[in-house]
């Protein structure tokens, strides 16, 4: 009887030893399981959260990275998220409100410094252009007529607020009057600009196609425009030393223009902090190493802002960084993306040419 219980008993303890062993031996064969990171964009109707969700579909999986796609008031909530926020790895930010960072902290903000001075850039995305909307009745028919006109800003902590009032103060050498400014939403904003008329004017920024304007109905010519910018005006030179000039194009709004609009934009740009723990720098650099490799895929199935953007690093104003490990991916991806397009040149004669032998 003593036998065979402890014959059952060395079964059992042979049983409950060998689970984890097989454990072990199975854990090699599964796929690892992915890091959550975040990446802060701006409006849900805005093009930021739209290239923030291209890049969580088709990009960061290959990198091993799931990637959840966050809503923001904008680029300047952005800079206080990527900073201080636990998981945000990555953040979209316009030029301009990059730069007012750096210039408050150059003056002296220590705040400003702690924020910015971290944060390095991992590549610039493409313009996004800056839409003034006024009612359809409104005298205002030019940008640099604003002056003076109740003009929603944009949410504070936003890039179009900064945006808003930096490019207000460069036009006219003066703020906006506090009385004047408001801080509403794109959709807040325009109900009241076209009701109670307690707005006169909206600043709206957003890559075209911005999906807010594009879901118009025609009707809303009848309730309101868009501003031309006149590049040739006295106000234009001072405006056109932070900002870039820009076409809106009629094809993309086709319920609100019959034709091309002169316009400004902004740059913007996906940033991300100095990291150095050894196995963030690797998955930044997975990344980009990934939309490298899926940049045609963006390019055709993502947001049309995806054909602006170009895998290389200009030149960046005082106090801007890359980040290394991200930029020695863009620099070898350019490298190999020149060498491809040499290899193509010298293989293909004129012969080959004629004959359709060069491919696309």
């Amino acid at each position: 009887m003593f036998g065979e219980m402890l014959q059952r008993l060395r079964v059992v303890l042979a049983l409950v030893l060998a689970v984890p062993a097989l454990a072990v031996t199975a854990a090699p064969n599964a796929p690892p399981s992915p890091v959550e990171y975040k990446i802060v964009t701006a409006s849900e109707r805005g093009t930021y959260i739209q290239i923030g969700r291209d890049l969580a579909k088709w990009i960061a999986p290959q990198a091993g990275i799931k990637l959840e796609v966050l809503p923001s008031a904008g680029s300047a909530e952005n800079v206080h998220r990527l900073r201080y926020e636990p998981g945000v790895k990555l953040a979209m930010v316009q030029s301009d409100v990059y730069q007012a960072f750096l210039d408050q902290a150059a003056a002296g903000n220590a705040e400003a410094g702690d924020m910015i001075r971290p944060l390095r850039v991992v590549m610039p995305l493409y313009n996004e252009e800056i839409y003034f909307v006024v009612r359809a009745d409104s005298p205002l028919n030019y940008v640099h007529e604003i002056r003076g006109a109740r003009i929603n800003t944009g949410p504070l902590g936003s890039g179009t607020a900064l945006t808003t009032t930096t490019l207000y103060r460069l036009m006219f050498g003066e703020p906006i009057a506090d009385a004047n400014a408001t801080f509403l939403s794109n959709e807040d904003a325009l109900a009241k600009l076209v009701t109670d008329k307690s707005v006169d004017v909206v600043a709206i920024i957003a890559g075209q196609p911005a999906k807010l304007l594009t879901d118009m109905k025609p009707e809303s010519r009848h309730y309101i425009k868009l501003l031309r910018f006149d590049g040739k005006h006295a106000t234009a030179r001072a405006a056109l030393q932070t900002y870039f000039p820009a076409t809106v194009l009629a094809a993309n709004y086709p319920n609100l223009l019959s034709e091309d609009l002169p316009a400004l934009a902004v740059r913007a740009y996906l940033v991300t902090y100095d990291y150095n723990v050894p196995d963030t720098r690797a998955h930044l650099s997975q990344l980009v190493r990934a939309m490298c490799r899926g940049y045609s895929q963006l390019q055709a199935s993502g947001h049309p802002k995806w054909r602006e953007v170009e895998l290389a690093m200009p030149g960046l104003g005082k106090g801007w960084r890359y980040y290394t490990p991200t930029a020695n991916e863009i620099r070898a991806c350019m490298a190999s993306n020149a060498t491809s397009a040499a290899v193509v040149r010298r293989s293909c004669t004129q012969q080959e040419r004629v004959l359709g032998l060069c491919g696309t």
